[in-house]
């Protein structure tokens, strides 16, 4: 594995288990506290994966999912969160809806958060092709 990660997560701790499992396995990492600065970041280090966390003071993750997916090359995103189970709302099911490539439920093992990531930046972005007119 290989390349640049950004983490955005209002967690110390977390922020730093995730950090130090993605440099373990080979990545150079940048790490945000909440979703504004996950933005910038994002636009400064033009990261290849972004993890962000949903549930955040200052700016959620929708928001800044929604921004960084913006971007004219924008990076894959994995979104996690564990909120929202239990109250009717579904926050990672909408994280997919606007533009997550992949999400994952909190608590999560950093094996699998790994194995997910490797998927993600594996994969292809969709390719748009023209219909043909008969």
């Amino acid at each position: 594995m290989g390349g640049k990660v950004l983490i955005i997560d209002d967690d110390v701790a977390l922020l730093r288990l995730m950090s130090m499992a993605f440099q373990r396995a080979g990545f150079t990492t940048v790490a945000a506290d909440n979703g504004r600065a996950g933005i910038r970041m994002a636009g400064a280090h033009r990261p290849d994966l972004v993890v962000t966390d949903i549930v955040m003071p200052d700016m959620e993750g929708i928001g800044a999912i929604r921004a960084i997916k913006g971007a004219k090359r924008p990076p894959k995103v994995i979104a996690i969160s564990g909120a929202g189970r239990g109250r009717g709302t579904d926050y990672l099911t909408w994280a997919k809806h606007l533009g997550a490539d992949e999400v994952l439920a909190k608590p999560f093992r950093m094996s699998e958060l790994l194995k997910i990531s490797q998927s993600v930046i594996a994969s292809k972005p969709a390719s748009i092709t023209a219909a043909t007119v008969e």
